[in-house]
């Protein structure tokens, strides 16, 4: 191997090759979502294929318009990491969607083996409160959850094996390494914010499953079942998680340890608040009858899931200005062009990390 210096620019990355695993993962991303596509679509065209109740389905007609653009999406994500069109999307537009995706399907793949093993425990659950659909047929739940499964280990895969070669100069990186930084305070600040909000969010959620009900719904409040609160369990867990890695970050607390691992955390657990905050008041603010007491929805919970959208935004702001500020650093100080344009976000500056091989 011969490390190489040059003052014109490389190939460009889109003839990069793409792994067999990568085209593997992705190939297996778009096929677990189409059988979800497709319930969506049969749903959205008046055809309540597994419904209990198909006239229910009338009033979720957003709902699932929602959800199935959100599946097209994560079809997109998953070609975006294997086309050459891909490779030269913004980092921006490509990472912000990925970013809210691997929340709510990190978070799937976290909640789902811990609520089989509850089931597991303690058996069958009983009196479970009816759906917003009416009751949905047996088969409906595995076929929807576990293609969420799929989808989640085969589009975060997929990812990381694209980050790692679009960013790999960020991800070497170790975090006594990390540039310093005019707005450092202000990035400080926001964790420290986020870290007060967090807690909130940590202690409400935890409450909640632990069985308080102040702030729940009435429907909830009779009966809660173990799906839900083993979602508060691990929504308190991202909570805790993603501003204990963001404050490792900015507060620089342990200089040998890589980038990689507190930014992976960082970006899952702030992805999951966000976005399950965000879906969460969506659904609630488009399911909920307010003509119907045991339907209404009090304050204190969406004021939670507002909390947690608040949280995953701030985290999100401070990575933002780092990267900008990285990325005006790298243009400012590399000695060297970097084998693409569109990675100055992640270059390393001049001196700090080694000169890319030629293989």
């Amino acid at each position: 191997m011969t490390s190489t210096l040059s003052l014109t620019p490389a190939a460009p990355a889109a003839a990069a090759p793409v792994g067999r695993l990568r085209a593997v993962t992705a190939g297996l991303a778009v096929a677990a979502t189409l059988p979800y596509l497709t319930l969506k679509l049969l749903w959205l065209t008046g055809h309540p294929v597994g419904a209990g109740d198909p006239e229910a389905m009338d009033d979720l007609w957003l709902v699932n318009l929602l959800t199935f653009g959100m599946d097209a999406i994560a079809v997109l994500l998953a070609l975006a990491f294997v086309r050459p069109w891909g490779r030269r999307a913004p980092a921006g537009l490509l990472a912000f969607p990925m970013w809210v995706a691997t929340g709510l399907l990190g978070t799937i793949l976290v909640a789902m083996p811990l609520f089989l093993l509850v089931t597991l425990v303690l058996g069958p659950e009983q009196n479970v409160p009816a759906d917003p659909a009416g009751g949905l047929d047996d088969w409906v739940f595995p076929l929807v959850y576990g293609g969420f499964s799929i989808q989640g280990l085969a589009l975060i895969t997929g990812f990381l094996l694209y980050a790692r070669q679009r960013w790999a100069g960020l991800l070497r990186e170790r975090i006594g390494d990390l540039p310093g930084s005019p707005t450092l305070t202000v990035q400080r600040a926001f964790a420290g914010v986020a870290a007060l909000l967090a807690a909130g969010v940590a202690t409400a959620r935890l409450y909640w499953a632990g069985g308080g009900t102040a702030g729940l719904p009435l429907e909830w409040r009779e009966h809660r079942g173990r799906g839900v609160a083993v979602m508060d369990v691990v929504t308190a867990v991202m909570a805790v998680a993603a501003v204990a890695a963001l404050l490792v970050l900015v507060f620089r607390a342990r200089p040998g340890w890589r980038v990689r691992g507190p930014l992976a955390v960082v970006w899952t657990a702030a992805g999951s608040l966000f976005g399950w905050g965000s879906w969460q008041l969506v659904a609630f603010g488009t399911t909920t009858d307010v003509a119907d007491l045991r339907r209404a929805v009090p304050g204190l919970l969406p004021l939670v899931e507002s909390v947690q959208v608040l949280t995953g935004l701030l985290v999100l702001a401070v990575g933002a200005v780092a990267l900008v500020e990285r990325a005006s650093a790298a243009a400012a100080t590399a000695a060297t062009v970097p084998d693409t344009a569109w990675d100055l976000v992640t270059a390393a500056p001049a001196g700090r990390a080694d000169v890319e091989s030629a293989q």
